[in-house]
């Protein structure tokens, strides 16, 4: 498929990162890794390399860099994937200007460095939550892009930029891929969500409870419009939605532009659901404990896939049963994450 073609992955050794190089060198890619660990661990590198086999070029550093940017591209890429970024969105509202200069800051000086090289193709590792509270579902690509805090924000300004970047030079091509709620791990079990301090997501927090780390789920709300009462999302697995991003540069390499492509399911699974498909792939019951609604939250959130499936040709193809078996695969055997 890919002819030893040559892809830097900025923040490659992260959650969803760390899946896209096994995919890319499972294709035949030769992977550059680009990462300065501040939310990762190099130990993922090498289990990418161990599932793989195949080897990863890791550069220790800072997408914001540029001297460091220098060197990588002092040898030939073809593609960028791009995951470097700052993403707990309350921890956005807390330090927005870090969130500001992470995330458009990095952006820029990758754009700077690829614009020296003449590297045309960039996949951007956007959000749903550029949409902030949905008007209607199931989310289409055309709905509005109206964030509602600084992490929002910042995904929403670059694709602005990259679409500007886009019309400056007829050749370039950037596709933004705004992903729902990636979950689960790799089948192997050998590498997964490994969240630094209190999990920011619903599926981590659940498998960490499961684990014997936490000691109940909390359930915001159980009075919302929904079947059960409780929040729905569009849940993905975590490797079809790495498999997007083999999608997006093929998709890259022959259409020039921007193009923006939504990566879930387009079904709603409610948190009740979610943590009940947990259990079973546990063998054990999950406590959890019901409270008030947090503030801007939303009731349901789903995305419309017929894009990602006309233009890229991808959709997903593992279930939410098989994303909470892979996923307690990973915590019951790395209750620590990457850390011993």
């Amino acid at each position: 498929m890919s002819h030893n073609r040559t892809v830097l992955v900025t923040g490659g050794a992260g959650y969803i990162g760390s899946h896209t190089m096994v995919e890319l060198l499972a294709a035949g890619f030769y992977v550059i890794c680009l990462d300065n660990f501040s939310n990762s661990s190099p130990e993922a590198v090498k289990r990418v390399e161990k599932i793989a086999h195949a080897k990863v070029t890791l550069v220790n550093g800072d997408v914001r860099d540029r001297e460091v940017l220098a060197r990588v591209f002092h040898r030939p890429i073809d593609a960028v994937v791009h995951f470097a970024a700052l993403k707990a969105v309350g921890e956005s509202v807390a330090r927005p200007v870090e969130y500001y200069d992470n995330n458009v800051g990095g952006t820029l000086a990758l754009l700077e460095a690829m614009d020296t090289k003449g590297v045309g193709r960039i996949v951007f590792s956007s959000s749903a939550t550029v949409y902030g509270a949905p008007e209607r579902l199931p989310l289409t690509e055309e709905a509005p892009i109206r964030p509602v805090n600084p992490y929002g924000h910042t995904k929403a300004m670059v694709e602005q930029i990259l679409r500007d970047w886009c019309s400056a030079g007829a050749t370039r091509s950037a596709v933004s891929l705004r992903y729902f709620n990636p979950i689960g791990a790799h089948p192997t079990g050998a590498i997964g969500e490994d969240p630094q301090d209190v999990p920011n997501n619903l599926f981590p927090y659940i498998a960490q409870v499961a684990v014997g780390k936490r000691e109940h789920l909390n359930v915001w709300g159980q009075d919302w419009p929904t079947p059960d009462g409780t929040g729905v999302r569009d849940y993905l697995h975590v490797v079809d939605l790495a498999l997007g991003h083999l999608a997006g540069i093929e998709y890259a390499q022959r259409t020039p532009g921007f193009m923006p492509v939504n990566l879930g399911t387009g079904r709603g699974t409610s948190v009740l659901e979610l943590l009940h498909a947990f259990e079973r792939a546990a063998g054990r019951s999950i406590p959890y404990v019901i409270g008030p609604r947090r503030e801007g939250d939303v009731a349901a959130c789903w995305a419309d896939v017929s894009r990602a499936k006309a233009l890229l040709g991808w959709e997903t193809a593992r279930t939410i049963e098989q994303a909470c078996e892979d996923g307690w695969r990973w915590q019951s055997t790395h209750p620590n994450g990457y850390r011993h």
